[in-house]
Parts: C-alpha cells; sequence; structure tokens
C-alpha cells in the first residue's frame, strides 16, 4: 500500500492549489479525482468555460452593436456559429485542464482517478471507473470535493429544458425564451451569454434585488443596465412549479402581492445556489462530522474534528469561490509544514463577469449601517473618464466607503469595464489598511479605468473629485 504525507481528495481550484504548495514544501503528495480531466467544477463547467462563451457573445454583440460606430464595416450578415463557440470554448477547457496535470507531473503529485471515500481516518478508498479500487495511506488528507448545482424540491432537472449551469455551457442551440430561475451571479452571467446571441432571457428572483449578496448600489446599477440591454427581470417572485411539455417550459411564480404570474419559454435555467458536495465521500467511516447540509465542519484553521483530516472550498462555510479556496489550500498546506498562515475572509473580492462587470471587497454599505459604524462615501461614474468615453464603456460606477474618523477604507465597490481586474486594487489597499487619502494621493495612469478608484477615493477626502 502506498503511503503519502498528504492526500487530498478534489482537484478543483482549492485541491489542485493545495496539492502544489504541499510538494513545494516537501511532502510525498497524492490528488484524487473521479473524473477523467483535473480541475473540478471550475476549470470544467464553471469559471473558465462560462467566461469563454462570454467573451465570445462579447464580440458578437460588439460586431452587431458597435463595430459600425467605430468606423468598422463588415461586408454580409453577421452571424453566430453556436457549433464553433461551444468547440472554442471546450479547446479553452482542455489546454487549461492539461496545464494541471503538467503542473502535477511538475511537482510529482500523484494523480488517482476514482472515488476517492475514507476507510478510516488514515485510508482511502479509491474506486476506479473500471469497478476495481486501489487504497492509499495518507497521514493528513485535505478534503476538497466542492459543489453542485442546487434545485428547488420540486424541480425535476431533466438536462434538456429544464437545465443547470453545467447543460448552459454547451447547448446546441439558441433558446428563444430562456427563463432564468435566480438573480445571482451565474444566472445573469449565462443569462447575458445568451440574450446577446439572440434570445429573450428574463431572471425571476426571490428576493427584492439581483445580486442581493452584494452592495445594493451595485444591484441596482447592474440591473438598470442590463435592462437597457432587454432582459426582463421579475423580482420578489416565489417560484412554485417548473413543468415542462414538450418543447415548452412553464414557470409559475407568486409575485409579492400574491398573485400568480405564469412565464413560458424552451429553455429554464436553474440557478438557486450550489449545495457542498460531500457524496460518496463516507466522511463517517473517518469519524468526520457534516451538517445536515453536507457541508464539513471546520475550525479557524480549517481542521475537522478529526485531528489529522482538513476540509477546504466549497464544502466548507463562507464564499463559494475559486480563489477563497486556493487561499485556502495554501493556508493548510502551510499549517501543515509547521507555518502560521492567515486568512482575512473580508478582504476575499468578488466578482460578477457580466458586462460591465461588477466587483467588491469588503463591507457593504448595508452590513455598516447595520454594525453601527460611521462611515463616508465617495462616488465617482465611469462616463467622466476619458478612457471609458474612448472604449464606449460609460455604464457605472467606482464606490468607496471610508471611516468617518480614521479615514481607513472598510469597502469598494464597482461596477464597469474591467472591474474584475481593478478590484484588486482594492484589495491591495485594504490589505495594507491604507486611507482613501493614501489611494488619493497615488499616481494612476491616464487615461485608465482605473483612475476612477483615485476620484472615488478623492471624493471620500472631503469631496474632492477633481472631474466631476
Amino acid at each position: 500500500m502506498t503511503q503519502y504525507d498528504v492526500a487530498v481528495i478534489g482537484s478543483g481550484p482549492g485541491g489542485y492549489v493545495a496539492a502544489i504548495r504541499c510538494a513545494q514544501l516537501g511532502m510525498k503528495t497524492a490528488i484524487i479525482e473521479k473524473y477523467s480531466t483535473l480541475g473540478g467544477t471550475c476549470l470544467n463547467v464553471g469559471c473558465i468555460p462560462s467566461k469563454a462563451l462570454l467573451d465570445s457573445s462579447h464580440h458578437y454583440e460588439d460586431a452587431i452593436k458597435h463595430f459600425e460606430e467605430h468606423g468598422i464595416q463588415i461586408p454580409g450578415q453577421v452571424k453566430v456559429n453556436l457549433e464553433q463557440m461551444i468547440a472554442r470554448k471546450q479547446g479553452v477547457v482542455d489546454l487549461t485542464t492539461k496545464g494541471i496535470q503538467f503542473l502535477m507531473d511538475k511537482n510529482k503529485i500523484d494523480v488517482y482517478e476514482g472515488l476517492g471515500s475514507f476507510k478510516d481516518a488514515t485510508h482511502i478508498n479509491i474506486r476506479k471507473n473500471d469497478g476495481k479500487t486501489d487504497t492509499i495511506e495518507a497521514r493528513h488528507t485535505i478534503i476538497a470535493t466542492g459543489s453542485k448545482p442546487s434545485t428547488l424540491p420540486f424541480i425535476e432537472i431533466d438536462k434538456e429544458r429544464v437545465i443547470t449551469s453545467t447543460e448552459a455551457l454547451k447547448l446546441t442551440e439558441i433558446p428563444k425564451h430562456m427563463i432564468v430561475i435566480g438573480g445571482g451571479v451565474i444566472g445573469l452571467e449565462l443569462g447575458q451569454v445568451y440574450k446577446r446571441l439572440g434570445a429573450q432571457v428574463t431572471v425571476v428572483e426571490f428576493m427584492d434585488r439581483i445580486i442581493p449578496g452584494m452592495d445594493a448600489a451595485l444591484s441596482k446599477e447592474l440591473m438598470k443596465v442590463m435592462k437597457k440591454q432587454k432582459v426582463s427581470f421579475n423580482l420578489s417572485h416565489k417560484v412554485k412549479s417548473v413543468e415542462r411539455k414538450g418543447k415548452e417550459v412553464i414557470v409559475k411564480a407568486d409575485n409579492k402581492k400574491g398573485e400568480e404570474v405564469v412565464l413560458k419559454g424552451d429553455y429554464c435555467l436553474v440557478s438557486v445556489g450550489r449545495r457542498p458536495y460531500t457524496d460518496g465521500l463516507n466522511a463517517a467511516a473517518a469519524g468526520v462530522k457534516l451538517t445536515d447540509r453536507g457541508m464539513v465542519e471546520v475550525n479557524e484553521h480549517l481542521q475537522t474534528n478529526v485531528a489529522n483530516i482538513y476540509a477546504i472550498g466549497d464544502v466548507v462555510r463562507g464564499a463559494m469561490l475559486a480563489h477563497k479556496a486556493e487561499e485556502e489550500g495554501t493556508m493548510v498546506a502551510e499549517i501543515l509544514a509547521g507555518q502560521k498562515p492567515h486568512i482575512d475572509y473580508n478582504l476575499i473580492p468578488g466578482v460578477v463577469y457580466t458586462w460591465p462587470e461588477v466587483a467588491a471587497v469588503g463591507k457593504t454599505e448595508e452590513e455598516l449601517k447595520e454594525a453601527g459604524v460611521e462611515y463616508k462615501v465617495g462616488q465617482f461614474p465611469m462616463r467622466a473618464l476619458g478612457r471609458s468615453r474612448a472604449s464606449m464603456d460609460t455604464d457605472g460606477f467606482v464606490k468607496i466607503l471610508a471611516d468617518k474618523k480614521t479615514d481607513e477604507v472598510l469597502g469598494v465597490h464597482m461596477i464597469g469595464a474591467r472591474c474584475a481586474d481593478l478590484i484588486t486594487e482594492a484589495v491591495t489597499a485594504m490589505e495594507f489598511r491604507a486611507s482613501a487619502e493614501d489611494i488619493a494621493r497615488m499616481s494612476h495612469a491616464h487615461p485608465t479605468y482605473a483612475e476612477a478608484v483615485k476620484e472615488a477615493a478623492l471624493a471620500a477626502t472631503a469631496d474632492r473629485a477633481l472631474h466631476i
């Protein structure tokens, strides 16, 4: 029986990063993945393929809506080749997952393909696709089994017309009318992909606003922009049934007045969040405690109730984000090596990859109000930037929340072009506990979208914004 210092169950961003860091620190490491490709949800059916489709559909939308204004004329009609678009997406996925295999080889990490399940606290059975089972021994184990799409109890996902994000990434036709249940990140991103390609898109959301976990100002601005893009929204609607009849899907929901609303489309994307995935793990055999929802219970060091077993990523508490999982994977590896790493969960940024992009880090205005913190606000519109006007990306703003007394930056919320990249400036500043004045006094290249961050900081510093 092969013995390891560390075995990692799951090869998503958290798992494979944990394995690499363990190997870098001199530990003999194995990684177990039940699918034939590494990378988990993020690389195979999540972050990477969805961004590939977002980029492709964005190019198409630019071609049909904006090229002429830029002085670019295309003879003939611009058409979508969905088959090629999906094929390109798969090419990006294949290249990325092969890159993870390269990293495993480079770091001399043993890869086991099969379903990993605990035999006991130090032994893991690996059931391979051919039905055979291997068993390995591990001094420490890191559970990194990720998450799966959630659904509602009364909805039957048939993977044809009533679908999750996984199926939405490989449709063979452009929907005529896609009904999206859930106004969160995944539903809005994939809804925008198919809206750009010509589908009618209707979002049904139980809460009174979209992206409800983010600052309310971002929710309001994103919905305003997406309405301009002709996406329809039914907020404060409680879905009560989803029925398929042939090629038609009928969604019934009650609005806030209790009135029944009936929506009909040819596809229904169920995007109501994700659940921790521990099916088949046999955690009980190792004595690892799970919650009623299948989440692994951990302490502040990501250690389970069994001392030699840790858990990271979507399978533990906190935001279900690939980069959060990566940080946790690194942290556990360094703890096992005797180091003392830490993660500031308040400074894990969140991003929505619609266009305009939405990004945030730190406290929202609603959270500061609830906590009774005195704060000041600096906000600057993207339309006031020369760079935004040059690229015709004038929607959105940057909003900085700073402590009223100390001027320390407490939260940064932005919507606009390239905000997924811009948010890192805010994370860096907040890691060093910068004040709004610190950011305001930094030189920002002109013309750039990043100037909006400086101007918002100036606005938070005695209302000193220069260009509004």
